[in-house]
């Protein structure tokens, strides 16, 4: 019995394709947001809205988006850091302040 020994010769380079470039970083699931994004078949020409949550340590950004070929399309955000101005007083960065920034300024989208 004998093995064989892979040989990555020119042939092997020239013909290999590299993966998107955020895959490569380890950034996006392609599958994944594939199931996420695409909309039912029977909807036509309708978007598929998803809410998009980004915690940080210092504040809350929610936002509304749906994809287009072009990239994804922001159609409203809301910020934690609003929401003194509107006279709620929580902290920022907590589970009350998600529940706010998303229920005071996405609703009206």
């Amino acid at each position: 019995m004998f093995f064989l020994t892979v040989v990555k010769n020119k042939a092997y380079f020239r013909r290999y394709q590299v993966k998107f470039r955020r895959r490569r970083e380890g950034k996006t699931d392609y599958f994944a947001r594939k199931r996420l994004v695409i909309q039912d078949k029977n909807k036509y020409n309708t978007p598929k809205f998803r809410m998009i949550v980004r915690l940080s340590n210092r504040d809350i950004v929610c936002q509304i988006a749906y994809a287009k070929i072009e990239g994804d399309a922001i159609v409203c955000a809301a910020y934690s850091h609003e929401l003194p101005k509107y006279g709620i007083a929580v902290g920022l960065t907590n589970y009350a302040a998600a529940y706010f920034s998303t229920r005071w300024r996405c609703t009206f989208f």
